[in-house]
């Protein structure tokens, strides 16, 4: 049967509301500001002269207090015009990647609707699923930047493609390795004979191939993958992943997917540190996939990562939100108790991140799509992986700290890991998959306030509760500012991923119900 394909206007229009709810989201250029309010309700004057209604958050917009409201028609270009009446002059360079972004993005969700693969019922299929659900924040997470749209289809997951990869030879004193990579080819077989003694075969992504010095990758293709809901993640089998640098931007331009060298060595350095609070606290119904095996050159297109799975049926969490996924695991699972599989989940969720967050001083940026749910023997567990982005607070941690490169892992400041908690643990990993799903915040809520009633009147977690269920207003990133708009040296962001300074209502405090 072939797909149905929604008219290029309404595609237009969903893409343009998304990319006005962010801007209004960050409010950026002070367009919160702008907003008028009378009988007839709230709107935003654009500079066409138009007022497009606006409508509370609630399901629709977890995150923020209006967002454009059901059965407003947006034109891409009227909200572009809008991004460029508000912005700083300064930012005109971030202006037009974004603009770009959001082009590459409308063809992107053209392509989505004509290409519907069958997953049928490959470990992959809940990567595939997952991948074909929007992100519930940054509105031009389908853009890839700079790929073409036969790139598109040929590498992105939502496509579910099958290719094979290319392999480059690298002079054995530039190598660092740990482990050992099992299913490399041999030299012949990747199309580089005679270099056996003097150097090492590293994987490379097709799409990385252009970005490498000439004469050192092979002719030849060796080695099946199919990509995971991460992209420069692919499966090589059910329990083997295989992380390579990506020559194109996610999430923002600054948000590069290649993958610097020392990011490996501390995601391993993370994962042992995260594997000694288990080894405490044997309670936690916890999992860390093992990703102590990589190589780099000390070139950003010259890495990789093998990431190994433990056993049972694993899930990613972001496929939660994907239609049907849901009933069907509570129907295999749960007795088609959809609600109790989710509480269960938020269960496992915070008092993990409670117990870190309190009692260890760290928090994870562990979002829904670096979670994933392992149903098997024991029950429901948690999986975490890619751990690079952690932050930890030595000074309140009776942990042995390790000596990560990126410096911008370690804080002294509590309230940046509560940033980090609320923007990734409760905003992506918890509300964005189970608000929708249960209809209102109870379970979210509930939840999280027993896991910080287990710590009692510990003082990181009466700070997490004021930040949490007792705060008026819950922080969010701004991350289409600092991903794209706004240069980092104006924003001040070490880290364009951990980028504050907006809020939204605390929908923990009301109940949010669907209509």
């Amino acid at each position: 049967m072939a797909p149905v394909v929604t008219p290029l206007h309404e595609r237009e229009s969903y893409l343009a509301a998304r990319v006005l709810n962010a801007l209004l989201r960050e409010d950026y250029g002070g367009l919160a500001a702008r907003l008028t309010r009378d009988r007839s309700g709230v709107t935003l004057p654009l500079p066409s002269g138009r007022r497009v209604r606006l409508t509370p958050g609630g399901l629709a917009g977890l995150f923020q207090d209006f967002v454009v409201a059901p059965g407003e028609e947006l034109t891409l270009a009227e909200v572009l015009d809008t991004l460029g009446a508000v912005a700083d002059p300064l930012d005109a360079e971030g202006v037009a990647a974004f603009a770009q972004e959001c082009r590459e993005t409308l063809v992107a969700l053209d392509l989505l609707d004509r290409h519907a693969p069958d997953p049928g019922a490959s470990p992959l299929r809940y990567e595939v699923l997952a991948a074909r659900v929007d992100h519930p924040v940054y509105p031009t997470a389908r853009c890839r930047l700079g790929l073409s749209p036969e790139q598109l289809v040929a590498y992105a997951p939502e496509f579910a493609p099958h290719f094979e990869l290319r392999w480059a030879a690298v002079p054995r004193d530039a190598v660092t390795v740990t482990g050992s990579g099992v299913f490399w080819p041999t030299f012949a077989q990747a199309g580089l004979p005679s270099l056996d003694r003097s150097h090492v075969l590293f994987p490379v992504h097709p799409l990385a191939v252009p970005s490498l010095p000439g004469g050192i990758v092979g002719r030849e293709e060796y080695l099946r993958v199919r990509p995971t809901l991460s992209m420069r993640t692919v499966a090589v089998d059910a329990r083997t992943h295989l992380k390579l640098p990506l020559a194109t931007s996610t999430l923002g331009a600054r948000n590069r997917r290649s993958i610097k060298p020392a990011t490996l060595r501390d995601g391993a350095l993370a994962e042992r540190l995260l594997r000694e609070v288990l080894d405490r606290e044997p309670g936690l119904r916890v999992l860390l996939a093992d990703e102590q095996t990589y190589g780099h050159a000390g070139h950003e297109y010259l890495a990789w990562m093998i990431r190994r799975l433990p056993e049972g049926e694993i899930v990613s969490v972001a496929a939660l939100a994907a239609p049907g996924v849901l009933a069907e695991l509570a129907a295999r699972h749960y007795g088609g108790d959809q609600a109790a599989l989710l509480r269960d989940y938020l269960t496992i969720l915070f008092t993990w991140n409670v117990t870190l967050f309190v009692r260890y001083g760290i928090a994870l940026e562990a979002h829904q799509q670096n979670l994933a749910l392992v149903f098997g023997e024991g029950g429901l567990r948690l999986l975490v992986k890619d751990n690079d982005g952690l932050l930890v607070a030595p000074d309140r941690s009776d942990l042995d700290i390790p000596a990560f490169a990126d410096q911008r892992l370690y804080t002294d400041d509590p309230h940046a890991l509560a940033d980090l908690f609320v923007t990734i643990t409760l905003h992506l990993a918890a509300a964005a998959i189970a608000v929708p799903a249960l209809g209102d915040a109870r379970w979210v809520r509930q939840t999280l306030a027993a896991a910080l009633d287990a710590f009692g009147d510990h003082p990181m977690a009466r700070l997490l509760r004021a930040r949490t269920l007792d705060a008026a207003r819950l922080v969010g990133k701004s991350m289409v500012t600092a991903g794209t708009l706004v240069d980092k040296s104006r924003t001040g962001a070490a880290d364009v991923n951990k980028y504050y300074g907006t809020s939204g209502p605390n929908y923990l405090t009301v109940s949010q119900r669907s209509a």
